[in-house]
């Protein structure tokens, strides 16, 4: 098992430059995978823009890798995307994983000018002049339904190839079969409970199956919310605070974290493991990077070991 940790991205009065740099170079130590964001261009949950973060961790790093899931990739330019995640590959020297989704019907498409009749087919069309802007090609060629690209000169190129990995997020059987046609690696939401999952990756498997891919190229995780505390009920009321900072009044959310003792903890993520986890994404749900390094230092040393 691979374990990767949340980055803290609240910044409600000042930024914890200090906190955050101590944050993310104890959490290198520590022996985390990677440090990952979320991105919530529109809400009340003040959050530093992921990419822009994370171009701060590379320069606070020197190994951990560095991921975002996901950005609703509908609501960008394709070409800028692709230049801002290049920017971050090549800062922190090939360390940059991207999650992408196109969104659902509850996003704002309206505001960022997206039609929302189309926004799938713009969606995976922008994602296919990403990697072709990603190619090995200087000079750049793409015809499609919603952009005309001819022979534009770009770049630099990502050090990665063919390009950053690529994580899907997804919930119903056609975005999860698309998941496995273009992306990577699957990252299940961490608004999802353990058995809905469950059964993402049930969906996931078959689609690998019958479209012939590699099961070892394609890699699945989880993103869990989750608090360790003592007090068991302290715990939960704890993570449901910080869930209810990020959902608001989202109905379910209550059934999502895990939360509790060490012991607790442990044997939530065995049930996500068991559930198909091949690697975790721990989110302790916190309001301040204090708090989120307390998380850390007891996930790493009180949690973790027991599931390696």
């Amino acid at each position: 098992m691979r374990f990767s940790i949340s980055l803290p991205q609240l910044d409600r009065d000042r930024f914890d430059a200090a906190g955050f740099k101590d944050y993310v170079a104890r959490a290198e130590e520590l022996g985390f995978e990677a440090g990952w964001t979320v991105e919530q261009t529109v809400g009340l949950t003040p959050l530093i823009a992921p990419l822009e973060l994370l171009s701060y961790a590379a320069a606070c790093t020197t190994r951990l890798r560095l991921g975002v899931a996901v950005l609703v990739t509908s609501l960008h330019d394709p070409l800028q995307l692709a230049s801002s995640i290049t920017a971050v590959d090549r800062l922190s020297h090939g360390r940059i994983d991207v999650g992408v989704a196109p969104g659902g019907g509850f996003r704002q498409f309206p505001a960022f000018g997206v039609d929302s009749s189309t926004f799938i087919a713009s969606f995976t069309e922008g994602l296919n002049l990403m990697k072709a802007a990603w190619s090995d090609e200087e000079r750049v060629t793409f015809h499609g339904q919603f952009r005309d690209v001819d022979d534009l000169p770009i770049t630099p190129k990502p050090i990665q190839r063919p390009h950053p990995p690529i994580w899907f997020g997804a919930h119903a059987p056609r975005a999860l079969a698309r998941a496995v046609r273009h992306g990577d690696a699957f990252m299940g939401a961490g608004s999802s409970s353990t058995a809905a999952f469950a059964d993402a990756v049930r969906v996931l498997r078959g689609e690998i199956d019958e479209q012939g891919r590699d099961p070892s190229t394609f890699t699945v995780g989880k993103r869990v919310y989750l608090m360790v505390d003592d007090d068991a009920d302290r715990a939960r009321e704890r993570v449901l605070a910080g869930l209810r900072r990020i959902y608001d009044t989202r109905p379910g959310i209550e059934s999502v974290p895990v939360a509790g003792t060490p012991d607790d903890v442990v044997r939530g993520l065995r049930e996500v493991i068991a559930a198909g986890a091949e690697t975790i994404l721990l989110n302790p749900a916190c309001a301040t990077v204090a708090e989120d390094r307390e998380q850390l230092e007891r996930l790493a040393a009180e949690v973790v070991p027991q599931l390696t």
